[in-house]
C-alpha cells in the first residue's frame, strides 16, 4: 500500500481474526446447511496449533525480553497478550528489518486439536417461598461436611439442571434468610444461570410444567413466576439492595410479665433508627463494622404474659434477631432495652420482600 502511495492509518487494518470470520462462516454455513452468526448464542471454539508461530515470534524476544515469561500453565511465552505488548514497544523500522513485509507463505498446515461446542447460559428466575425451619438457602458444608441433606439452591436447581441438560449453575437471590426462618407471602426473587445448556428454547407451557414438578418435588419450598430472562435483567433484582424493604413477623419471648399495654407504645413508633455492629454469629463470614439501619414501622400483637408477635417493616440489611435480643448490646436500641426486661425471638418469618422482580405471570 505504501509503495503505491496509498496511506494506511491503524483503523484500515483487518485483524486477523476477523479476517479467519470472513473466510470460514461461509464454508461452516455451507458444510452445516446452516446461517452463521456472529452474535449467536451457540458458539463453536476451535484450538489451532502451528509449530512455525513461535519461531516468527521470536525476534520479538530480543526487541522486549521483559514481555515474555515463562508461566506454569502456558506452553509457548508468545502468548496473544505477551506479542500485542512487544509490537507497542519495538521501532516501525526494526519491526521491517526482522519481518519480511508481506510476510512469506507458511510451509506447513496448522493442526485444529481441538473443536468445542458451547451454548451461551441462559438465565432462569422467579421467586421462592421456604415453609421449613430446617433447611439453609444455599448448601451447608463445614469443613467438607455436610450438616443438612438438602437447601432451597439444590431443590430448585437440580430440575432445571435436569431439563436444560446444563453443565453447571450459578444461584443467586435478592438477600437470604437464615436457616431457621421461613419465607412466606410473595417469595424471594431468585436467578440461576444456566452454563452451556444442550437445550435453550422453553414456552410459556413448558415453563409452567417444570415450576409445578419443582413444587410437586417437595413441600418445604414453592416456586411462582418461573421464567427465562436476560443477563442484564438479574441487574434489577441487585439493584436497590440496600433501598428495598422487607416485611418480618416475630414471636417474642419476655422474661418479666407483659400486659397489652406495655407494648402498646412500639406501634407509635416510626423510622427508628439502628446502631448494629456485625452480629456475633456471622462475624466469621462479614467484616466488622457498625451500620446504621432503619425499622420503619412495628406492630404488636398481645398472646400471653411472657409472648407477643412484632410484625415490622425495615430497611433491608437489618438483623431482626439481633433487634429483639440485643446480642449483648451489640444492637441499639433493641426490643429488651426499649421494654426495659430480657427478649428473646423464638421465631422469625420473612413476610414480603418488597422487589417488584421478576415479572408477575398470570397462572
Amino acid at each position: 500500500f505504501r509503495n503505491l502511495g496509498l496511506p494506511l492509518a491503524k483503523d484500515d487494518i483487518v485483524q486477523l481474526k476477523e479476517a479467519y470470520k470472513w473466510i470460514i462462516h461461509p464454508q461452516l454455513s455451507e458444510e452445516l446447511g446452516v446461517p452463521a452468526d456472529g452474535k449467536s448464542l451457540f458458539e463453536v471454539s476451535v484450538v489451532f496449533a502451528h509449530p512455525e508461530t513461535d519461531e516468527e515470534c521470536r525476534f520479538l524476544a530480543t526487541a522486549c525480553p521483559d514481555c515474555f515469561k515463562p508461566a506454569k500453565n502456558k506452553q509457548s511465552v508468545f502468548t496473544r497478550m505477551a506479542v500485542i505488548k512487544a509490537l507497542e514497544k519495538i521501532k516501525e523500522e526494526d519491526f521491517l528489518k526482522h519481518f519480511p513485509c508481506p510476510p512469506s507463505s507458511p510451509k506447513k498446515l496448522c493442526d485444529a486439536l481441538e473443536i468445542q461446542c458451547n451454548n451461551g447460559a441462559v438465565f432462569v428466575a422467579g421467586r421462592y417461598n421456604k415453609y421449613s425451619r430446617n433447611l439453609p438457602q444455599t448448601p451447608w458444608i463445614i469443613d467438607g461436611e455436610r450438616k443438612l441433606e438438602s437447601s432451597v439452591e439444590e431443590l430448585i436447581s437440580e430440575h432445571l439442571m435436569a431439563e436444560f441438560k446444563a453443565d453447571s449453575f450459578n444461584f443467586s437471590s435478592s438477600g437470604r434468610e437464615d436457616v431457621d426462618v421461613r419465607t412466606l407471602g410473595n417469595g424471594r426473587p431468585f436467578a440461576i444461570e444456566l452454563v452451556n445448556p444442550r437445550r435453550i428454547r422453553f414456552t410459556a407451557e413448558e415453563m409452567k410444567r417444570l415450576q409445578q414438578a419443582i413444587n410437586d418435588s417437595s413441600d418445604k419450598i414453592q416456586v411462582r413466576d418461573l421464567q427465562l430472562v436476560t443477563r442484564s435483567a438479574i441487574g434489577r433484582m441487585k439493584e436497590g439492595e440496600e433501598e428495598k424493604t422487607k416485611t418480618y413477623s416475630a414471636l417474642i419471648w419476655t422474661d418479666r410479665a407483659i400486659q397489652r399495654e406495655d407494648i402498646a407504645f412500639l406501634d407509635d413508633i416510626k423510622e427508628l433508627k439502628l446502631d448494629q455492629k456485625t452480629p456475633l454469629r456471622v462475624l466469621h463470614r462479614r467484616p466488622l463494622a457498625v451500620r446504621c439501619r432503619l425499622i420503619h414501622t412495628m406492630r404488636s400483637e398481645y398472646i400471653d404474659e411472657h409472648h407477643f408477635r412484632l410484625h415490622l417493616k425495615t430497611q433491608a440489611g437489618t438483623y431482626i434477631k439481633e433487634f429483639v435480643h440485643g446480642d449483648f448490646g451489640r444492637t441499639k436500641p433493641n426490643i429488651g432495652s426499649l421494654l426495659n426486661r430480657t427478649a428473646d425471638i423464638l421465631e422469625l418469618d420473612v413476610e414480603s420482600v418488597d422487589v417488584d422482580w421478576p415479572p408477575t405471570l398470570a397462572d
